[in-house]
């Protein structure tokens, strides 16, 4: 089991506030890590940090590409280096495209793709130099098949570029010691699946159309995360992990 251990790491967690990325922080904090977690709303933060002794928080909105260097600079102050970047922060809006403003699907793609690119970009640079490290890319199993009846093409298009974007950094990056993956949940309980979960409708949807028929429990993601993480991956870079009960099998 010693190459799951993460004692010592340092791990950036973006999106940390809620949800998987909640989940996400209490992973890498039961194994050891060092651990940063960084969303927009301190409230929460600060709770998470009352639950999980010794996690460093920091505030901010990856919309803004100032707060995501000065992100990457505190934390290089403050722990010399990383060494994980889970890329876990979105958003996504549920609207018809003859309905869509060209702003909604700009601020998804910023938030969804440029602050991946970003943010792997800045951490990049430091693990290059330091000979090691792992970034996790948090897609979606609708960066591999459309959404429809549900739409949001916005969400779709943005997690499509997040499953190649970690296939183009993991080629560029082989040779240096980094490593970059794709992690694509299906569904699973988190803010943005929220009124799924209390609908009748959405929930026989799920049902019928998946092969285990329910939505995927929050822990269900935890050995997929810290496998692509951890050293228990050591020889894999540019690959999409799914986990989805069985959804794009279909």
């Amino acid at each position: 089991m010693s190459v799951f251990d993460m004692t010592g790491r340092v791990v950036i967690v973006t999106g940390a506030s809620s949800g998987l990325g909640d989940r996400f922080t209490r992973v890498f904090h039961a194994v050891g890590a060092t651990l940063v977690a960084a969303a927009r709303r301190e409230a929460r933060l600060d709770a998470l940090a009352a639950d999980l002794p010794g996690v460093i928080t920091k505030v901010c909105d990856v919309a803004d590409h100032n707060q995501r260097e000065k992100l990457v600079k505190d934390v290089i102050a403050t722990c010399g280096r990383v060494d994980v970047l889970v890329n876990n922060a979105g958003i996504g809006h549920t609207v018809a495209v003859e309905d869509e403003t060209v702003d909604q699907f700009r601020e998804v793609l910023e938030v969804n793709v440029t602050a991946v690119w970003h943010l792997s970009k800045l951490c990049g640079e430091h693990m290059v130099a330091q000979g090691h490290g792992s970034i996790v890319n948090i897609a979606s199993v609708l960066g591999l098949v459309g959404s429809a009846p549900i739409k949001q093409a916005n969400y779709v298009a943005s997690k499509a570029a997040v499953v190649n974007l970690s296939k183009e950094l993991a080629l560029q990056w082989a040779r240096k010691g980094v490593r970059v993956n794709a992690l694509c949940p299906g569904w699973f309980p988190s803010e943005m699946t929220e009124p799924m979960q209390g609908d009748a409708g959405s929930r026989r949807f799920l049902e019928r159309n998946s092969p285990m028929p329910r939505m995927g429990e929050i822990h269900e993601l935890d050995g997929a995360l810290l496998f692509l993480a951890s050293d228990a991956s050591s020889y894999m870079t540019g690959q999409t992990l799914v986990v989805d009960g069985g959804w794009t099998a279909r």
